[in-house]
């Protein structure tokens, strides 16, 4: 099997089942287990694939910049937006996570809303601006700009000065076995930083992050009270969360 043929079955073998187990593939594939990493490898540094122990994961297409993620599943993200508006209540204090999706939630906010935001992402704090009567807790550090969020030492001493009723959380991906990821260390410990501040953590998952995998683990899926998408409850991935005992919120 030429180099070309077996990167495209691979491929397709991600899309199909959402993983790879290096080991069974080379033994159904007649090939050795060294050449299935090292084409695994090569995907993985073209961004085509996440690497785990033992194979391969989808990679996430919410790991492109902030720039390019404003076009991607524009849909899905504003439906999961509106799910997610709707747990924010009256009177209510709620850390609003950064990203292009979180953006949608500010938007989705109904217009008369009174209650208090919390985000460390200035694009979402300018957003709410557009509502009176919401008051509104930037919380500041160094600008992570690839995700236009405040991240590191200041940014996570500024949240732990917040309690707040519901943590709305972006993540790259959403995965049974890699739980939530996302592709920086630093963002994934701001993230981890406003989940212990928060009486309950939902996640907003627009359908390109269902089943996708980054590279580094925000928090386990066990440890946030749902996940709010708009993918069709059949997804496997979506059937393998629940049999875990994920709750799904459907948007």
């Amino acid at each position: 099997m030429l180099t070309a043929q077996r990167r495209d079955v691979l491929l397709a073998r991600l899309r199909d089942e959402g993983r790879i187990v290096a080991k069974d593939l080379a033994a159904e594939l007649g090939l050795s287990e060294d050449t299935v990493r090292r084409d695994l490898r090569e995907l993985a540094a073209a961004g085509l694939c996440q690497r785990v122990y033992g194979g391969a994961l989808p990679a996430s297409p919410a790991t492109a910049d902030y720039a390019a993620r404003r076009t991607v599943g524009v849909p899905s993200k504003e439906r999961v937006a509106a799910a997610a508006a709707a747990l924010v209540t009256p009177g209510s204090t709620v850390i609003l996570d950064g990203g292009t999706t979180a953006l949608a939630v500010a938007r989705a906010l109904a217009p008369d809303l009174d209650a208090t935001v919390v985000t460390h992402s200035p694009t979402v704090a300018a957003a709410l601006v557009e509502h009176p009567r919401v008051e509104i807790v930037l919380l500041g550090g160094r600008i992570f700009k690839h995700s236009a969020v405040a991240c590191g030492a200041a940014a996570v001493e500024a949240a732990e000065r917040v309690s707040a009723d519901v943590f709305l959380l972006g993540v790259t991906g959403v995965h049974p076995t890699a739980g939530l990821t996302t592709g920086d260390a630093d963002e994934a410990a701001m993230k981890r930083a406003l989940a212990r501040r928060a009486a309950d953590t939902y996640v907003l998952a627009s359908a390109e992050k269902i089943g996708a995998a980054s590279p580094f683990t925000v928090l386990p899926l066990a440890e946030v009270a749902g996940v709010i998408t708009d993918v069709d409850p059949a997804d496997p991935t979506l059937v393998e969360l629940a049999a875990a005992g994920v709750v799904v919120v459907r948007a």
